[in-house]
């Protein structure tokens, strides 16, 4: 069969843009820091809080916008959010005492995390950071600590057990909302030592009805809190705000038609050994589709924001963000991933070519699959190859798997088969666009003692 490529173009900032078109200061960096590094750059981090803070603006709707920060390592970025005049969601003791020791305000702080002990819940006591609890056990803590200091903790109650077209939305998180109204009025009477502030969700997936959903059931307990004196100051609704990494809808649409018929045999492989990125082939028939992040989006980032907003409330009448004016409200959000978009990109060094037991060539890379990996089963974008000399000879594209340093069969930095624009040379880079949103940090790991990336800030 005849080799089809199937391209995924990405979106490109123009800071991107110039060092992709005038590279020698990436070899210069890879030569000071080793291979690979991540590369970083502020303004695209501005813009989209500016986006956010628009639409928001708009509607005349009070806000806070927490930086989700478990999406990215960086200290300085969460500096830069804070100066900003927004916050950061904090999701581990580093995390917070990171913060806390760079001098962000502990009013711009917000604790979120999943698992919280006795020694977290004091640094966020002696700081005064607000506290998001998620279950009884993690009540019972905070009232024992802030008892302990003599102080109060300030906390949001996480809301879970959502409704959607009669079907209850399934989380291991938060307090069911069927109890969540005896909680928060038990926790206001009988916990002295913790001061009630407002609610808080985040939902799996990216749905804007589940959104909407989520909100107007939230409102509706915070009016009832409201009739027996228990005022409520903020609502946030999390993250999962999608962002669009590629540039084609069509492109998108062609790879995911071209994966099934690889699978099916109906042509030539698309991703290594024709992995099936989660999709089911039982005899012909396939099941289900890739597990992989919506890499394509028309409605992405601020547009999404903007949709929650003035959909009309089905329970009270008026639109989403008139609920917020009207009580007063303020609406937050802990944005992660939409914040980064276009925030950063790593880059590694080619340290060998060959071929594997079938015939398809590998690209080795001084890298490990930990440092370009999320919770999708590849990373479906276009990297760039950037070639460490001018050829003048025209050399043929070719298709290549990359691969990575860990002694694994399945080390692959992407599962899906590249086209390179000319043959790889020793020494020549790969730029991989727009990783700054977990894919550089969030599973990275030091196996074989490799050394983490270095992180680099541009310019």
């Amino acid at each position: 069969m005849k080799e089809i490529f199937l391209p995924l173009t990405p979106i490109l900032h123009n800071w991107v843009k110039n060092i992709t078109t005038h590279p020698a200061p990436l070899f210069q960096q890879i030569e000071q820091y080793g291979s690979p590094i991540n590369i970083h750059h502020l303004e695209p981090l501005k813009e989209n809080i500016a986006a956010y803070q628009k639409v928001l603006t708009k509607y005349q709707v009070a806000h806070q916008i927490f930086f989700a920060r478990k999406a990215n390592k960086c200290l300085e970025i969460p500096q830069a959010v804070a100066r900003m005049g927004q916050g950061v969601d904090t999701a581990s003791y580093r995390e917070l005492q990171q913060c806390i020791a760079a001098g962000i305000d502990s009013r711009q702080l917000v604790l979120t995390a999943a698992v919280k002990n006795k020694k977290l819940f004091q640094l966020a006591q002696a700081h005064q950071v607000t506290v998001v609890l998620d279950n009884n056990d993690e009540l019972q803590l905070a009232q024992e600590v802030a008892e302990e200091s003599g102080s109060t903790i300030e906390v949001n109650i996480r809301l879970g057990g959502f409704s959607v077209e009669g079907r209850k939305l399934p989380t291991r998180f938060g307090f069911d909302l069927s109890s969540a109204f005896e909680t928060i009025l038990a926790l206001s009477n009988n916990y002295p030592n913790l001061q009630y502030t407002g609610v808080h969700f985040h939902l799996n997936g990216y749905s804007v009805g589940e959104r909407v959903a989520a909100i107007e059931q939230s409102v509706q307990l915070i009016d009832k809190l409201a009739k027996h004196g228990v005022h409520t100051h903020s609502l946030d609704i999390g993250g999962g705000i999608l962002i669009n990494y590629l540039q084609s809808e069509k492109e998108w649409l062609a790879f995911h038609e071209g994966l099934r018929a690889a699978i099916l045999g109906t042509r030539t492989e698309l991703t290594y050994q024709n992995d099936t990125l989660g999709i089911v082939k039982i005899a012909d028939r396939l099941f289900g589709e890739a597990t992989v992040y919506p890499y394509y989006n028309r409605t992405h980032k601020e547009i999404v924001l903007e949709q929650i907003l003035t959909t009309k409330s089905s329970i009270f009448n008026v639109p989403i963000h008139q609920l917020f004016t009207e009580r007063k409200l303020e609406f937050r959000m802990e944005p992660g991933r939409s914040l980064l978009d276009q925030v950063g990109c790593t880059v590694a060094k080619v340290a060998f070519r060959k071929k594997d037991s079938h015939g398809r060539l590998l690209v080795g890379l001084e890298m490990n699959r930990t440092q370009l990996r999320s919770s999708s089963a590849d990373f479906l974008v276009d990297p760039i190859h950037l070639p460490q000399r001018d050829s003048k000879e025209k050399n043929e594209a070719c298709y290549a798997y990359l691969v990575g340093s860990y002694c694994l069969e399945q080390e692959l930095i992407l599962k899906r088969k590249i086209q390179l624009n000319s043959y790889p040379e020793i020494g020549d880079l790969i730029l991989f666009p727009n990783t700054a949103g977990y894919m550089m940090h969030f599973y990275e790991s030091e196996a074989h003692l490799f050394e983490l990336a270095k992180n680099v800030f541009w310019p």
